[in-house]
């Protein structure tokens, strides 16, 4: 079964297939909201306490349908994680590792049109936080969900990297560990700037 994935403006669009995902989550972390911060997306991406969500799958079950063109790349910083958006609008489209073998991809639900009910029916309940210290307010932990969902996203990059099926990334140039598109790292003081930015 395929859910769509479309950016604000409906120039990027995909296909994720749910039937192989390893959880929902919403992660509080710094790096998150100072990426929200850095697209100008803090009212769409962010929730009250500065969360933002994200369903964990494998790259494979992603497949741009139009406007991969419009695909663009960051990272906070020289060694972080790819962070993929719409260029066209600014939407937060997912994170990646740097290293295709490590075969995983965090959607970010911005792009992932539906309601609550709709997402849940598609990729289950939201049952992991993350990085809770950073959350602006109280939020509990869930340690028992996290270990699990850890355990399936492992099963998950190890079950591609030995099977081969790692290379089947939208993300990557075939055969590669080359990005499909050049990702921008900012400087360190780009990144401060985003810790302080409205």
């Amino acid at each position: 079964m395929n859910y769509s994935l479309r950016c604000h403006c409906g120039t990027v669009q995909a296909n994720v297939d749910t039937a192989r995902h390893a959880g929902r989550a919403v992660c509080y972390c710094a790096d998150c909201q100072a990426y929200a911060r850095f697209l100008g997306q803090q009212g769409t991406q962010l929730d009250d306490k500065g969360g933002t969500e994200i369903i964990a799958t494998l790259p494979r079950h992603v497949r741009f349908t139009a406007g991969s063109d419009q695909l663009a790349c960051m990272s906070l910083s020289d060694n972080g994680l790819l962070r993929w958006y719409a260029a066209c609008c600014r939407t937060a489209i997912g994170n990646t590792p740097r290293d295709p073998k490590v075969s995983y991809v965090g959607l970010v639900r911005a792009c992932l049109p539906g309601s609550e009910a709709q997402i849940t029916e598609a990729f289950g309940p939201r049952s992991i936080t993350l990085n809770t210290k950073a959350a602006h307010g109280q939020v509990a932990p869930t340690p028992v969900a996290m270990f699990f969902a850890v355990i399936k996203i492992m099963r998950n990059v190890v079950g591609s990297r030995i099977g081969g099926k790692y290379r089947q990334n939208p993300f990557f140039k075939p055969d590669s560990s080359e990005p499909v598109v050049a990702p921008v790292s900012l400087t360190p003081a780009q990144r401060k700037a985003l810790d302080t930015a409205d």
